[in-house]
């Protein structure tokens, strides 16, 4: 059976879109997921992307990892569907649309989506680290020397250690460059190794530099690998709320596999 697709990326991070309004997709096949995402034998992606009706918003989101598996939100991937949404036609400068972790609102203009995230209530202050849930789970610790270190081995060594064991987190480590600007490397679950860029982590290291004092400021710029994003929010008390990540989503290719 041929599979019409779409490929986006935002900052790097890169996704699989089908539109799967009519609801042909096999989404209990984990292992033709898999191989839609594998880079040498499939199509090449961090992720796929499922864009479904919704009977009161103007779309579902269904996000599986790499690996095959069904998972937590996507921040990068929810603007990309977003993108994917305008070219479609289904929406135009707006959107709100269900996604694992609930509704999400989100705006489009030259490119450049932002993309409301969930309330974050809880942070956990810990001696070496900070750990909260984004949309999903972000171990978020600071690291110097970002540019050169082995973070598959290192990410993949916290990601599976305690306390996360098997359900894991994804690892963020960062580098303060100013009040306003933070260089950030990210290893997710699920792809098990670095990703250009990670939604939910960028807006995890947002809320924890000022969580954690580093900034005063409200928006604040992530440097990733695959290039710059915003997060904005409001603080009240030690509960953040009006989150939004913001950044560029690129249309790549249209093909038929």
């Amino acid at each position: 059976m041929q599979q019409t697709f779409y490929k986006y990326q935002g900052t790097g991070n890169d996704f699989v879109m089908i539109d799967n309004r009519q609801e042909t997709f096999d989404k209990s096949d984990t292992k033709h997921i898999a191989f839609l995402c594998d880079r040498r034998f499939g199509i090449g992606a961090d992720g796929l992307i499922l864009l479904e009706n919704h009977k009161d918003f103007d779309f579902k989101m269904v996000y599986y990892n790499a690996d095959g598996n069904e998972s937590s939100m996507c921040g990068n991937g929810g603007r990309c569907l977003v993108a994917f949404a305008k070219q479609l036609g289904i929406i135009n400068d707006k959107a709100t649309f269900e996604a694992i972790d609930g509704l999400h609102h989100a705006e489009i203009e030259s490119g450049i989506v932002k993309l409301q995230m969930q309330d974050v209530t809880t942070i956990e202050k810990h001696p070496k680290h900070v750990f909260l849930n984004t949309g999903s789970p972000h171990h978020v610790q600071f690291e110097e020397q970002i540019e050169s270190f082995d973070i598959k081995n290192l990410g993949a060594k916290i990601r599976y250690g305690s306390p996360y064991n098997e359900a894991g987190s994804n690892v963020n480590f960062v580098k303060k460059i100013s009040e306003t600007t933070f260089a950030v490397r990210t290893y997710e679950r699920g792809v098990e190794d670095e990703t250009l860029s990670c939604g939910t982590g960028v807006t995890a290291v947002a809320l924890a530099m000022n969580y954690l004092g580093e900034t005063s400021k409200n928006l604040v710029t992530l440097q990733t690998q695959g290039g710059d994003l915003n997060v904005s929010f409001e603080k009240d008390g030690n509960s953040y709320k009006n989150v939004w990540l913001i950044g560029p989503a690129k249309f790549v290719y249209k093909g038929n596999i």
